[in-house]
Parts: C-alpha cells; sequence; structure tokens
C-alpha cells in the first residue's frame, strides 16, 4: 500500500508502457528473422524524433482540453519552405535553418492560438481547419515541384548519419538525442514552472482557474504556439531524415501524434499527462510502424487500424480505469494527511 501512495495513476500508465514496449519487441522477434539486432533498433530510434517532438507540443496543447490536428500540415510546410531555402542557398548556416523552421511554425502555431483562445472557436474545428489551409499553401507553394536531396547542402544529408554514441552495430543517432532533450525540458517545463502548472490546473478545471484569475486565454495561446514551433523543428528534422519532400510531406503524422500523446497517457480531456509518458508512447507507436513493414503478415492498412484502436483503448482505459486509480489514490493520500494531522495533535496536547 505505500508503494500504492507513492505511484501516482499517470505513473502507472507509464510503467504499463514499457512493459508493453518489451512485450511488443518479444513478440516480433518471434515473427522476424534478425529482429534482435543493433541495426533494427537503430532503424527503429531513427524515426523517433518526429513524431516525439511533434508530441511534445500536442501534449501542451491537450493539457489544456484543446488539440492541434494542423501538426501534420505545419510539419510539411516548414519541410518544403526550408528545402526550398536551401536548395536555393546552400551557404544557409544550419542555426540560420533551424531558427527559420521554428519561426513559420510558431507563427502557424500563433493563428491557431489566435482562433482558439481569442476567437473561441473549438480547437478541433479551427485546427481542421489549418490542416487544410496549410495543406493548400503547401501545395500552392510548391508548384508540385519536389524538394531532392541532390539540391541540398552536404552537412544536412549528414545529419542523418551522425551519431552520439555508438556500441557495436547499435547507433544512438545525434537527432534522437536532440529529441530525447526536448522532451527533458519540457518535462522540467511542466512541473518546475508556473506555466506548466497552469496549464495542468487550466485543464482540470477551466471554470476553477478563471475564478482564481489564471490568464487562461494567454495560456492557451502559448500553448498553441509552442505546439507550432516544435512542429516546425520537427519539420525540419523531417527534412534532414527524408531529404526528398513533397506536397504530401507530414500527411497523416496528426494521427501518429494523436495516438502517441494518448497512449501515452496524457488525458484527452486535459488535466493530467507527462512529457515522459508522450515519449513512451511515440516509441510505443514508432516500434509499431516500423515492425509492421517487415512482418510479411501485416498489410500497409492494418497500421492505421491499429493506431485506431490504441486510440480507443488509450481514451476508454483514461475514463475508466485510470479514473478509478486517480479516486483511490487520492482516497489514499487524504487518510495519511489526516492520520498524520490526528498524529500531530496528539504530540502537541498537553500531557500527551
Amino acid at each position: 500500500m505505500t508503494l500504492f501512495r507513492r505511484v501516482r495513476p499517470e505513473q502507472v500508465r507509464e510503467l504499463t508502457l514499457v512493459f508493453i514496449l518489451a512485450a511488443v519487441v518479444a513478440f516480433f522477434a518471434t515473427q522476424i528473422p534478425g529482429y534482435l539486432s543493433g541495426r533494427t533498433f537503430t532503424d527503429i530510434s531513427t524515426g523517433l524524433e518526429v513524431i516525439a517532438v511533434v508530441a511534445v507540443g500536442e501534449t501542451l496543447v491537450v493539457l489544456t482540453r484543446n488539440i492541434d490536428l494542423s501538426v501534420g500540415s505545419v510539419v510539411g510546410l516548414v519541410a518544403y519552405f526550408v528545402g526550398t531555402l536551401l536548395a536555393n542557398d546552400p551557404g544557409l548556416p544550419a542555426p540560420a535553418s533551424v531558427a527559420i523552421a521554428i519561426a513559420i511554425g510558431s507563427a502557424l502555431g500563433a493563428i491557431n492560438g489566435l482562433i482558439v483562445a481569442f476567437g473561441r472557436v473549438p480547437a478541433v474545428v479551427a485546427t481542421l481547419g489549418t490542416l487544410a489551409i496549410y495543406r493548400v499553401a503547401l501545395v500552392e507553394l510548391s508548384g508540385a515541384k519536389t524538394v531532392t536531396t541532390d539540391s541540398l547542402p552536404a552537412w544536412l544529408l549528414d545529419l542523418p548519419r551522425s551519431s552520439f554514441v555508438s556500441f557495436g552495430d547499435l547507433d544512438i543517432r545525434s537527432l534522437v538525442v536532440v529529441a530525447v532533450a526536448v522532451v527533458i525540458a519540457f518535462q522540467l517545463l511542466l512541473y518546475y514552472l508556473p506555466y506548466g502548472r497552469r496549464l495542468f490546473a487550466i485543464g482540470s478545471n477551466p471554470d476553477a482557474a478563471r475564478v482564481a484569475g489564471l490568464p487562461i486565454r494567454r495560456d492557451v495561446f502559448v500553448a498553441f504556439v509552442l505546439s507550432g514551433a516544435l512542429a516546425g523543428f520537427a519539420g525540419f528534422l523531417f527534412l534532414v531524415r527524408f531529404g526528398n519532400i513533397t506536397v504530401v510531406a507530414g500527411q497523416g503524422l496528426e494521427l501518429q501524434v494523436v495516438a502517441a500523446v494518448v497512449v501515452g497517457g496524457v488525458n484527452i480531456f486535459g488535466g493530467s499527462g507527462s512529457m515522459a509518458g508522450a515519449f513512451l508512447g511515440a516509441a510505443l507507436i514508432n516500434l509499431l510502424q516500423q515492425s509492421l513493414l517487415r512482418w510479411p503478415a501485416a498489410s500497409a492498412f492494418v497500421q492505421d487500424a491499429i493506431l485506431g484502436l490504441l486510440i480507443l483503448l488509450a481514451v476508454a482505459s483514461d475514463k475508466v480505469i485510470l479514473e478509478r486509480l486517480r479516486s483511490s489514490w487520492v482516497r489514499s493520500r487524504r487518510r495519511d494527511e489526516e492520520r498524520a494531522a490526528a498524529t500531530a495533535a496528539k504530540q502537541a496536547a498537553p500531557g500527551a
């Protein structure tokens, strides 16, 4: 019981995800020859950075009882725009390229934030609209042309193969380390900065947050801006990873990201979740996608079906199982506090 009181319900989901990841690996190891190898996990981790970075931004928005469905279009638009810039000006420095990607993403996120936070338009409607608008902007910008790897500078083409550390045939890519650093930074923001704590308060009870005088509109707006900024950065990572960018770049990414967030334990109704859980959810989604591509028994249509099923199961478990765990956890903590208060009062009483 003591361990139960120390472990928050959200951490139960994260621990469960670790076991599920291990079970998925064990299953595919029996189905795919040579699956348990360093190269396999290098390939899987290399595909993780884009989903993980976008999932961090999506988590900020979902915590406020909103959702950003435009992230896939933002990633594609930024990847194409920055790729075109680099193709026309190969001498553009890497920091400038990243800054431009983040700036464009922030501007697109700000449009979402203005519509949702100040225009009072439901987030699912607003971002579904901007998803289409940003995609059309990409189509118009591209003129049906493709950014190809032979037009990009050498430093960008070398980035995907850059390793932070190697263990035999297992390479930990530098971009994966960057994605993990983003997750850690925003995990600290959520739990140690006032802004992060306000997001939990807004999502848990918007009316109480409003009565308490919290700047709800401003905080929701900032959440969308940060989501756009991280989607912009992910657009740069997308360009680095694939090189060849077409008008369908990032299409369908929003489904993967939402699946990663809710599977990772972020409550779709707001108020609870963590970046660590979102990262584990992204790892599970990417592991399944990469493994299903190599599994002869699975068709291409199975992947989307599995993502949809995972979203439904995650939302259902949040509503039923985790709600009960949260209630039991709160009752246990309350009993502990009452016992502690009674003990302190007894010790403070005269003649005790």
